[in-house]
């Protein structure tokens, strides 16, 4: 018969104490110190920020009609958008406008954004015109025509990655996504020269796009003093200093010309 020592005893409850204590441990979770820590938005002291882009100058650029006929399915798609997109106005008022906090955020850094955001192409346009998304948030690239698109995004900022997507009619989705802040970077269909859209990538959550109006709004701005960019595909950029006060809205307004 064999007989264990009270010492081969101890040993054998210590490696299995040891054995079990290890099955407990996650070996591919990051140490605590190395997570990112994320700054909250605190609604009880942020601001608000408002305001309307206009366009002034004694000439306002019209949109102008674009011819499509060298794609049948183009034009069957066209519903009464075969437009330029260029410089939409409205009474004065400036559309697709990316307004955005540039600088004055300091070391905060925000979570970002993981809700796709939907380019379509629809009627051999881009729809949205101009979009907005946070760095690294997915963009949904659909095919709502009855022709094959080339989807090609043309990144200037290092970092940001060229690609060259065809897509079928009606084709499945595709995703793309940027690591670095650019504003205004181009997207064009290489099988349709007039087709062109604008992606914004921005490191913060605070930015808006104006609207039909010339409208924007920026919410959860905490308090603080910041340089406020405004960006437009063709008049160029601008900056102004605001200053956002707790539980407050403050108003921006942006006039451009033409170049």
């Amino acid at each position: 018969m064999f007989h264990r020592s009270r010492g081969t005893v101890l040993f054998t409850a210590s490696l299995l104490a040891s054995l079990l204590s290890g099955c407990h441990q996650n070996p591919t979770a990051p140490p605590v110190s190395d997570q990112q820590v994320f700054t909250k938005i605190e609604p009880e002291t942020a601001g608000t920020l408002v305001g309307t882009v206009y366009f002034k100058d004694i000439n306002t650029p019209q949109q102008v009609p674009i011819d499509m006929s060298q794609d049948p399915a183009c034009s069957l798609n066209a519903t009464g958008r075969n437009m330029s997109e260029e410089f939409m106005i409205h009474n004065g008022d400036l559309q697709n406008v990316f307004v955005f906090i540039k600088t004055g955020l300091g070391s905060r850094v925000y979570a970002p954004d993981t809700t796709p955001v939907v380019l379509d192409q629809k009627g051999c346009h881009y729809v949205p015109h101009v979009i907005a998304v946070s760095v690294g948030q997915p963009i949904e690239v659909h095919n709502s025509d009855m022709t094959m698109h080339n989807v090609h995004p043309e990144p200037i900022a290092i970092g940001n990655h060229e690609s060259d997507i065809t897509q079928a009619p009606h084709g499945k989705p595709v995703d793309v996504a940027f690591q670095q802040p650019e504003t205004m970077m181009a997207v064009r269909c290489n099988n349709h020269p007039w087709m062109e859209a604008f992606i914004n990538v921005a490191d913060n959550p605070f930015y808006a796009i104006t609207d039909a109006s010339g409208h924007y709004e920026i919410h959860g701005l905490p308090p603080g003093t910041y340089t406020l960019g405004a960006a437009h595909e063709k008049l160029g950029r601008k900056e102004m200093t605001i200053t956002i006060q707790p539980h407050a809205t403050t108003t921006a307004d942006f006039t451009f010309q033409a170049r």
